[in-house]
């Protein structure tokens, strides 16, 4: 807790986080978190501080922090750095789905009455004469994204709640206002789940350069960020090379010597924009503000910017008060606190195994979906496809390593999905957790959407680009690619050279110079190993640079190299290559001729 944060601020939080996790308790659970100490003198430091927070929370503590020895801390968290470690102190916080959080709650809204529109953006404020003349905000005019239709629609009050495009509202309404946002970027990695335990987060308090670095097991993956750097605003913003290495390198200090930090292992990466605000009401107008902001402008448009995640509701409260107050609204007091989100009425901790018992589904894919739809979690297993196996009964698959099934692209656009990339980033997270597996998925997602909104082929072709193109800069496939060509110095010994090369010409039995995927067919058929021939496109196409077909010897050679300098990792195709030398190697004859020539 640093002193220049206010206890009422602390105390709102604490509460608010409490509320999150009793609103929404299949999107949200509390989670251990471990500050690592490697001074003597940092434990009595820390140790008061977030025990003046577990004070504060009172009754709405989650669990109470406590103190582990050395060898307790390693037991939890094998994979740390050991040398002059000292112990770890365990504090509790709130971890949730935010995406499925925040369409829980324009669902909960709608339910009660709300109309909301989505792919919309607000082009213009429409302004009319009010008492004394004076211009007042009456309504927006609207752009539906999709179709280019603009509309207006008019409203007693517009409140500005568009987070790093808060002055450019505020603008419409006022060209000469100052700005108060200041925007910051922060980017996140994930990484495979063995880099951290399965229920402990690893928090860094104070990195090289001052920053925080926590490092979070997040659906089965290890999650690390963050980094904060100032940026501009923009729709798309794109994780770089620079921030993800920073990140890595923190990662190192904290892990042992014997887990090698890859680059490679990098599966997804991103970059956020955190609206950071100054409080134009303040005499110090430069100090940024810790919570949120809300104001009234001239003309009546109410202005909420800042705050954080865990205290939505009480920055909606605060808003829609100065919404009343300022437009004579009839209404009451707030009635949200306590108020229960979408897919949390039915809620119970083992409603997974109703869905395992009553449809057939995988325990996996279950638990995903009793954790992220609640007790609407049936009705996308009524709507399931059979598998047409043995088990599980219904519920195929996207991608066999995520329990992300078919079903749920179907039932997205029942609740108004309408582009590839909302369903592989926002309704699944295919996207933040391995962009490859997201890519493989796309085209059988494109083909269920086009099939429930009638697409034609253009239009499909037109998804399509639209995804890839968005997993390419904004989910970092670029960066994860520049991996391999940047490496086209090939840095590997002669003698791994030949030994490749033999690898390779194993495949490429008539000395072409590349290998295609009927190369690739021939081999394993002669191991008796079947694969079917649109996963061995995948496979060759992560390695085929120039992405005409073929896997030339040079490219071969950029990969193992990429791959013995950590920079690429999970490449199917060295890993198939491989085995299958190796297999071919215990098949051959076995000489019987004896060393002395004898009988």
């Amino acid at each position: 807790w640093k002193p220049d944060i206010p206890y009422r601020m602390v105390k709102e939080a604490l509460e608010e986080r409490a509320h999150l996790l009793k609103s929404a308790p299949h999107l949200s659970a509390p989670l251990p978190i471990m500050l690592p100490i490697y001074k003597w003198w940092q434990l009595p430091y820390y140790w008061v501080g977030i025990k003046l927070y577990d004070l504060v929370a009172g009754s709405q503590c989650l669990k109470s922090s406590y103190v582990l020895t050395k060898a307790r801390a390693l037991e939890l968290f094998p994979m740390l750095r050991r040398d002059r470690l000292v112990g770890a102190i365990v504090y509790y916080d709130g971890q949730h789905n935010d995406a499925r959080m925040n369409l829980a709650i324009a669902l909960t809204a709608a339910r009660y009455g709300a109309v909301t529109a989505n792919y919309t953006e607000v082009q213009q404020l429409l302004k009319e004469p009010g008492t004394g003349g004076r211009l007042r905000v009456c309504g927006v005019r609207c752009r539906d994204v999709l179709t280019g239709k603009e509309f207006d629609v008019r409203a007693k009050c517009v409140i500005n709640a568009t987070g790093p495009f808060t002055d450019s509202v505020r603008k419409m309404d006022d060209e000469k206002v100052p700005n108060i946002c200041q925007p910051s970027a922060g980017v996140h990695i994930v990484m495979p789940g063995y880099y951290s335990p399965d229920n402990m987060g690893l928090l860094d308090p104070a990195t090289s350069d001052g920053r925080v670095i926590f490092f979070l097991p997040w659906e089965k993956m290890t999650i690390a960020g963050t980094t904060d750097s100032p940026t501009d605003v923009t729709s798309h913003p794109i994780p770089t090379e620079e921030d993800i290495n920073f990140i890595l390198s923190e990662v190192r200090n904290y892990l042992g010597a014997d887990v090698e930090v890859r680059r490679g292992d990098v599966l997804a990466a991103w970059s956020g924009i955190r609206p950071l605000v100054t409080n134009p009401d303040s005499k110090d107008t430069q100090s940024l503000s810790r919570n949120h902001v809300v104001t009234v402008s001239d003309s009546g448009l109410i202005t909420v910017a800042g705050g954080k995640w865990t205290t939505y509701r009480a920055m909606a409260r605060d808003t829609i008060d100065a919404a009343v107050r300022e437009h004579s609204l009839p209404a009451g007091s707030c009635q949200t606190m306590g108020l229960q989100l979408e897919g949390a009425q039915d809620w119970s901790p083992t409603l997974y195994i109703r869905l395992v018992q009553d449809y057939g589904l995988e325990s996996e894919v279950a638990q995903h979906l009793a954790s992220t739809y609640g007790g609407k979690a049936f009705e996308v297993a009524k709507i399931a496809q059979v598998t047409g196996k043995r088990w599980p009964i219904v519920g195929k698959r996207l991608v066999s390593e995520f329990p992300y099934i078919e079903a749920e692209v179907v039932y997205g656009v029942k609740e108004y999905a309408r582009t590839a990339v909302d369903i592989i980033s926002r309704r699944t997270r295919l996207a933040f957790l391995n962009v490859q597996a997201a890519e493989e998925a796309l085209p059988r997602i494109v083909d269920i959407m086009a099939k429930e909104l009638n697409w034609c082929e253009q239009k499909k072709k037109e998804q399509l680009e639209a995804a890839r193109t968005f997993l390419y800069y904004e989910m970092g496939y670029k960066v994860k690619t520049d991996q391999l060509t940047d490496s086209s110095e090939i840095s590997l010994l002669p003698a791994d050279i030949e030994r490749y090369k033999k690898r390779f010409h194993m495949f490429d039995k008539d000395k072409k110079g590349f290998i295609t995927i009927l190369d690739v067919q021939r081999v394993l058929q002669s191991i008796s190993v079947q694969m079917d021939e649109n996963t061995l496109h995948e496979i060759l196409n992560e390695v085929d640079l120039n992405k005409n077909g073929q896997v030339e010897l040079n490219e071969f050679l950029q990969l193992m190299s990429a791959i013995q300098k950590g920079r690429v990792s999970g490449s199917r195709l060295a890993v198939l290559m491989k085995s299958a030398e190796e297999n071919l190697r215990r098949r051959q004859a076995i000489p019987v001729d004896r060393s002395g020539g004898g009988l």
